[in-house]
Formats: structure tokens, sequence, C-alpha cells
């Protein structure tokens, strides 16, 4: 039985935890809710497949049956309403079968790039790195369930008891993660990382203040003379936005093959294999890793391997890749700091469930990787490249590392991080690949 039927049919998730049912004081909003059951049973029945699929002509139909239902339901009732808040309802009702109910004007602002709801009664969105309440509520827990299931039921997921927890995306590639009670206490829990339309490029960044002029042409360089990069930092501070754009600089004749556990990364280039895995169906079983799939991509020519993110045995065979002739991969992984992405390589190796020395995984991390591009979330919301640091090999025991350019903050002022991005005056011992591939940067970039 589905989360949402079984909500419907017990009025409980499991045990102690009672759906928890929104107050409401407020005539629309109380109409609203008594409408809503009855345009679900009348429309839902006669549209099939992926709502995002619906034709204009089918939306407009719809539109045209929901005035009729409301119609009778406010003719019956000896309700009466003005035309604004007659277009209000029908467009808030057709959220509710087309798109994702309540939470769908959120999706559709541009100046929104997360939206966070905590149970029914609680929506939170991120506008320009700061987070804030908002007025937007669900009837109930199985209001919450009932979008989670339209999100994750067309990419064959699902979401309940044996599987509470899932990682999806929408159909314009924004992440998606839901869990539901009894792992979260205060009901179904959605969060939504949103993606623009049309990705960001690195001039974008460069005006956004994420990184200076400078870094931007030796970062288009390196990814031009193919060396391996990975992009590491906390949650929220970038990093996918970040690797997009990277991955823009690759020419469009080579081979991409991106991996990823949901399809968030957006490229231009022609020739480009994604992949996404996927997780075990309700035996347990045919679950298939980003691990299962790195491994798969050395067997398809690939001139670039992209992976979305590492986070555990993968690690090892994407170093491997990069070691074996597959330059110019690249990746991101999350860490406080360079120096820290390569302890979390170094763990994330030895959960691959291989038997080796520390100074051998070393020496796989140092002669795979070039370059560190460290991102972070500033105190104000904004997001900044502050490291570029160059992976330069071993010295005994310990990976040798420089930074390259750095961010140097200076204070706070009016709530804005004020600082800098600076050179360190030190040019990189890779320079050679740039004149391999016939790249020339000016000297001035390290000065």
């Amino acid at each position: 039985m589905s989360l949402l039927k079984r909500l419907q049919k017990e009025g409980s998730i499991s045990g102690e935890t009672a759906v928890q049912s929104v107050p409401r004081d407020n005539t629309f909003w109380n109409l609203k809710f008594s409408l809503h059951q009855q345009v679900v049973e009348k429309l839902e029945q006669e549209i099939s497949g992926e709502t995002d699929k619906v034709s204009e002509e089918e939306r407009e139909q719809a539109a045209n049956q929901i005035k009729e239902i409301m119609a009778e339901h406010l003719l019956e009732k000896g309700i009466s309403m003005s035309r604004n808040e007659q277009q209000r309802m029908l467009q808030e009702l057709l959220d509710e079968v087309f798109e994702l109910g309540p939470i769908s004007p959120l999706l559709r602002d541009e100046t929104v790039s997360e939206v966070m709801v905590n149970g029914p009664s609680q929506v939170y969105v991120e506008r320009n790195g700061v987070l804030e309440e908002t007025e937007v509520q669900f009837r109930d827990d199985a209001h919450v369930a009932r979008v989670m299931e339209k999100i994750v039921s067309p990419l064959g997921r699902r979401i309940d008891e044996s599987s509470p927890m899932v990682d999806a995306r929408l159909s314009d590639g924004s992440r998606v993660n839901a869990v539901i009670p009894p792992l979260t206490l205060n009901g179904p829990t959605l969060t939504i990382r949103k993606f623009s339309k049309d990705p960001y490029k690195i001039d974008d960044l460069i005006r956004f203040g994420t990184l200076s002029g400078e870094m931007a042409k030796f970062i288009e360089a390196c990814v031009k003379a193919r060396l391996n990069i990975i992009v590491s930092g906390g949650t929220g501070s970038g990093k996918t936005t970040t690797l997009n754009v990277l991955s823009s600089f690759i020419p469009e004749g080579e081979r991409i093959v991106t991996i990823e556990d949901a399809a968030e990364i957006q490229l231009h280039q022609r020739h480009w294999v994604r992949m996404e895995s996927r997780p075990p169906n309700i035996e347990g079983r045919g679950a298939i890793t980003i691990r299962d799939l790195v491994r798969n991509s050395l067997r398809m020519r690939p001139d670039r391997i992209v992976v979305g993110e590492v986070r555990s045995g993968e690690a090892l065979d994407m170093l491997q890749a990069m070691n074996t002739g597959h330059d110019g991969s690249l990746t991101t992984g999350h860490a406080n700091s360079p120096r820290d992405m390569m302890a979390r390589l170094e763990t994330m190796v030895l959960m691959a469930g291989v038997d080796l020395p520390v100074r051998a995984i070393r020496e796989q991390i140092s002669s795979a990787l070039d370059l560190v591009v460290h991102q972070s979330r500033m105190q104000d919301g904004s997001r900044k490249v502050t490291h570029l640091t160059e992976v330069q090999g071993m010295e005994g025991d310990t990976i040798v590392m420089q930074d390259l350019f750095i961010f140097k903050q200076y204070g706070v002022e009016q709530h804005r991080v004020v600082g800098e991005f600076k050179s360190t005056g030190i040019r990189p011992r890779f320079m050679h690949k740039f004149a391999d591939a016939g790249i020339s940067l000016p000297d001035e970039i390290f000065y």
C-alpha cells in the first residue's frame, strides 16, 4: 500500500505519530481544502502519465472543469468570491493537479534557490543565501506525502516504511530529498535544491563575486589542459554549480560521461552520455551504485569522466581512472578545506574494502589529482571559491599541497563579507601541461 493511501486510511503514519492537521481560520483556505478532494478525484483519473507532459489543451480543459466544480460548490455553500479570489483558487487547484501543490509558486519564483518543507505547517526558502519562512502551508501529512509521491513515482522510486528516505529530481533537474516519519518527528520533510533553467556561465560567477577574473582564466586553462580537478566544499556551498561551469570548458569534440545519484549536471556539449545510479527494488535487489557506473564508464571510451559527487568506495575507482589515462576528470566532494579533502579521500578509499597501506592510498591521490577548487558559503550567504590549491605530490608520507589563489577576508560590513581574491605569487608545477596543450596564460595572473 502506498504511503499516501495508508495515511488516508489509517489517519496516522505509524505507532504514536499522528497526522498533524494544520488549523485554518481563513475562509479561503478552508474552501480550497473542501474543493481539493473533489477536483483531484475527478481530474486525476482522466490524466495519465507524467503531469509535466500534459498538453496545453488538456490543461485548459482541466481549468474549465475546475471552474464548473467551483461554481457548483460555491452555489451549494452560498459563498460569494471576487474575481481575483476565484482566479487565485483556480491557480492553486491547478497546482494541486498538475504541479506540486502549495510549493509550486515557490518553484516558479526565480529568486528562490531552495525550498524546505518541515512538515505540513512550516515551509522555508533560501533567497540570496538567506533563509526565510513563508506563509505556505499544507493541509496535513497526507498532503505532503501526496506531493512526495508525485515526485518519486515517475522515476520508478518509492518512499514508504521500507524506504523512508529517497533522493530524486524534478523534470527540470532540481534535486530532491524526501524523508518521512518515524525518521522525522515533525512530519514528512521535503528539501528541493533548485537549479536555473539556463546553467550559470563563468561570467555569472565573476559577477556574483564567487571568484575573480584571473581565477576564472586559470580554471578554464586547467580544464582545457586536461587536469584532474576536484571541487570541495560544505553543503550548500555551490559545488555542483561550479562543476557545471568547469564542465562547460570541455571542448565540443570530446566524449563526456557524467555519473550521478540524481542527475543535476547541465551540459551543452552534444557528445554527452548521462548515467544515474539506481536504488534497490522492493525486494532489496537490483541496485546500481555510483561505483558500478564508474567502473562501467571505463568501457565506454570516455574522453572525460565527470562524477557528480564521490562519497564512498567509488573514490578508489575514480582515482584509478585518473591514474590510467583518463585525464581531465572532474568530481566534487564534501570537505572543510583542501587539506581536509585529501583526508576524506583516504577514508573513502578505505570504504572500498581494499587492504592498502595509507602511504599507497596517498600516492594514488597525489598522482591522480592536480587541482582542488575549494568553495565556501560565507556568513552573509554568498558563495566564494576560497582556495585554488595545487596537489604537488608526496614528501615522505605527506601529500604536498600549495595554494595558488585564495580569498582573504578582512571582516564584515553592513552584513556583507569584505575581502579580496589574491594570487599567492606561486606558479604551479603543472605549467608545462598548459604549454603541451597550446595554452598560454599571461604572467600577471600569478602576481
